[in-house]
């Protein structure tokens, strides 16, 4: 079925006490549930729905979306752990299945695992596999240094944050260079810093060169515009600048004198006001 795991718009054939069969491009049917009914379709009408396999292993049509759709990677939580497998909350009524087999490394409930969803030709329905490596794309000849990617992230290690890059590729985020709190599942915009030479990627929070300063000094002249006055200067702890800006202090006195240089700030000894 070539619809199983993906977004499907499918025109309704008929309607039964249990819900409305939908026509697949085989010309099969497949049932969507009544609590998945609005009450007001008719014969013709075009849902869109997801397709799966419910507890008894029957394809069945659902209007709710998953985390993550067929050949996508996605963060999700273990639910509970059995002697076959794990079972994770992506989103649906049916929790998706992370075989033993499939497994990277032993998880416990709790746990967020980064898996992709595939097919499992022997039983026909959806599973995850949490052997990521064998998924990733290597070829980064396509980024460049100072570009914009989407990172998620999906693991911690000595160095750092372990992102997937624009969905797909494997990259790495140093936790000396983050000066605000990150969780695995988290999805934050990130900039390339570097193209390593095993292909993975070397990424930083803040934008590189001018555009960091430029979006650096916009976030703290908000905070002013709001409040008039903040009471930091360039003397003030490391500390105190990351809890209210998230960012480093070296970036936080290339702001500031950014602005002053505008004559867009007065700094003071209690603080920081807008001229």
């Amino acid at each position: 079925m070539k619809e199983l795991g993906v977004i499907s718009t499918l025109p309704i054939n008929r309607f039964t006490d249990n819900g409305a069969y939908l026509a697949l491009s085989d010309g099969n049917e497949l049932l969507i549930p009544k609590r998945y009914l609005s009450g007001e379709e008719k014969e013709g009408d075009l849902k869109e729905v997801f397709i799966y396999t419910d507890s008894e292993d029957r394809p069945v049509a659902v209007t709710d979306k998953p985390l993550a759709l067929l050949d996508q990677f996605a963060v999700m939580e273990v639910k509970d752990v059995t002697s076959i497998g794990a079972f994770l909350d992506w989103g649906l009524e049916k929790d998706l299945f992370l075989p033993n087999s499939e497994m990277r490394q032993p998880v416990s409930p709790g746990d967020k695992v980064l898996v992709v969803v595939c097919v499992d030709h022997r039983t026909s329905r959806l599973i995850a596999v949490s052997k990521y490596e064998d998924f990733i794309l290597s070829d980064t000849s396509g980024f460049k240094v100072g570009e914009e990617v989407s990172a998620l992230i999906f693991d911690l290690s000595d160095l750092g944050y372990k992102v997937l890059v624009n969905g797909f590729y494997e990259g790495l985020i140093y936790a000396n260079e983050v000066f605000k709190p990150l969780e695995v599942g988290d999805t934050v915009r990130a900039f390339i810093k570097k193209i390593r030479e095993d292909n993975k990627i070397d990424l930083i929070i803040t934008p590189i060169g001018r555009q960091k300063f430029d979006e650096g000094a916009d976030h703290i002249y908000d905070k002013l515009k709001e409040d008039g006055f903040i009471p930091l200067t360039d003397k003030s702890s490391p500390e105190e600048i990351k809890e209210a800006f998230g960012m480093s202090k070296k970036h936080f006195k290339q702001c500031i004198g950014q602005l002053y240089r505008k004559k867009m700030i007065v700094i003071k000894e209690d603080g920081i006001y807008k001229v």
